[in-house]
């Protein structure tokens, strides 16, 4: 019988407190998520320090309910982990005091796990990754191409510029005047227009894996006050369909490109943007027909954005390979990935 190994998971590098309880990397006992959405609605995005001390009144909440909602005593755990890095600072600070201290007082070794590695690994609850292995990472903070030649191995071979694709998301909806978090309105609203504006798709015949959004934003922000300016009304579902369809054109199509020039036998669709429908199903639909022969895997819509349980489940892999730290542990808001230059073959 294979040895249950339990691990309280800690996430809090932004906005959402997060203790869960994992069982063998690939099992969700307890999954505990405090939200802060409605504190940062009204500033149209994310303050740090109202972030931090949010999570400073929840961790403690957090951590009595998931061991209570998975059924699970201090002692029988295994290990703790932790997100580390990328994140804001003092955010990140409050979940890794948290987990350095419950590490230490019950004796328990201390996982770091890279934030980004834990959206990769949400996947795990779908089905095991099999590598080499491709990962799309879409969220607010972050879109890159991430490859795996083996397992907890993270090579970036494309990322943006500038602005993230969520962060793009969130900065046009205000220009709509959709309330913070926008991207599922806007997702919402697409399907419900027409790409009639046909805004630039950057970047998308360069030779390399990068991609940029600064430039659809200002088009978009540009769009609208020129429309404002002569009293004309624009349909915002078309609106929103045409900036959609540009980010998807240049996310689907620089990912099929990644994915014909690296031998891999799974893609990975991970981050809070990958709960956008329109960019799942058209690159399903774009994989199905061009790279039949290749694994589709999104990560579950409720794991997509941040939460503990994906960090057990990277936190269990890192842990097979014997990855520790010890108490000097410390945020690194500006972690990420080795980056693989000249990526393009």
């Amino acid at each position: 019988m294979e040895k249950r190994n339990l691990i309280l998971a800690f996430e809090s590098s932004c906005d959402e407190t997060s203790v869960a309880v994992i069982e063998n990397g690939e099992k969700i006992l307890a999954n505990v998520v405090a939200t802060q959405i409605n504190s940062h609605k009204r500033f149209g995005g994310v303050v740090p320090e109202v972030a931090s001390r949010h999570h400073i009144e929840q961790i403690t909440i957090c951590i009595d309910e998931a061991l209570q909602e998975a059924h699970v005593q201090t002692q029988e755990l295994s290990a703790v982990a932790v997100t580390y890095g990328p994140g804001l600072v003092g955010a990140l600070l409050v979940g890794v005091s948290a987990a350095k201290a419950f590490a230490y007082a019950n004796d328990l070794p201390l996982i770091p796990v890279n934030h980004m590695a834990g959206h990769i690994y949400a996947a795990r609850f779908v089905k095991p990754i099999v590598f080499p292995a491709m990962a799309l990472l879409v969220s607010g903070g972050h879109t890159e191409l991430v490859y795996m030649p083996y397992e907890n191995e993270f090579q970036i071979i494309g990322e943006t510029r500038d602005d993230a694709a969520g962060e793009a998301y969130d900065k046009i909806g205000r220009v709509l005047g959709i309330s913070y978090p926008a991207g599922k309105t806007i997702d919402e609203l697409a399907h419900q227009g027409q790409d009639s504006f046909h805004f630039p798709r950057a970047m998308v015949h360069e030779d390399n894996f990068d991609f940029s959004f600064s430039g659809l934003k200002s088009a978009f922000i540009n769009t609208v006050h020129h429309a404002d300016q002569i009293h004309e009304t624009l349909n915002k579902a078309d609106l929103a369909a045409s900036f959609q369809q540009s980010v998807i054109d240049v996310i689907v199509k620089k990912t099929l490109w990644a994915c014909d020039q690296f031998a891999i036998k799974q893609l990975i669709l991970a981050g809070g943007v990958a709960a956008n429908h329109g960019l799942r199903d058209t690159l399903a639909t774009e994989l199905a027909a061009k790279q039949p022969q290749l694994d589709f895997v999104k990560a579950p819509l409720k794991l997509c954005g941040d939460n503990a349980a994906m960090i057990g489940a990277a936190g269990y892999v890192a842990m097979k390979h014997h990855v520790f730290a010890d108490a000097s542990l410390n945020a690194a808001p500006s972690l990420e990935f080795d980056w693989v230059p000249d990526a393009v073959k």
